[in-house]
């Protein structure tokens, strides 16, 4: 008797939990395939001039998971900023310097090459560039999806 009521009670947790699950979670309505040469890129307003995206699943500016390219151009850098959500960068094409901290510096960052990945936690600041090729990378995060950067000068929005 003892074990069933144990049982209930677990039962009765794992329930609540679910319930108490508000995320959006993601949804695609057909099978798509993406290349970096068939996608629609558009210019990425909240980066420096230069950066490219295409959203390939959710939406960056509602509550919930989405799945985004950033194109970035050669000798291209994205001074120090931070993001409200956790997000996963793989680099899929060229390279990308990571730095983590406040003041940009490529010499105290990393190097990744296509097929590496990175996590960032929310909140943590950090920088990014390019080598002398073009970049491609995809982004996993939260929506809303934002940047604040550490420079307040740097935010490209604030430069129209």
């Amino acid at each position: 008797m003892r074990i069933f009521l144990l049982a209930v009670i677990i039962v009765s947790f794992a329930g609540s939990a679910l319930a108490q699950d508000k995320i959006d979670r993601m949804r695609a309505a057909t099978m798509e395939s993406f290349t970096p040469d068939t996608v629609k890129w558009s210019d990425e307003p909240i980066l420096p001039k230069g950066a490219q995206s295409v959203v390939l699943v959710g939406d960056p500016t509602k509550a919930g998971v989405f799945i985004a390219w950033l194109k970035f151009p050669s000798n291209y850098p994205i001074p120090p900023h931070m993001h409200p959500f956790t997000e996963v960068i793989t680099v899929l094409r060229g390279e990308l310097g990571n730095g983590i901290g406040n003041t940009f510096n490529m010499e105290k960052g990393e190097m990744l090459k296509a097929g590496s990945s990175f996590v960032l936690p929310a909140g943590h600041p950090h920088y990014v560039w390019t080598t002398d090729e073009e970049t491609i990378v995809e982004l996993i995060a939260t929506g809303p999806w934002d940047i604040m950067y550490t420079n307040p000068g740097d935010d490209p929005r604030k430069k129209k």
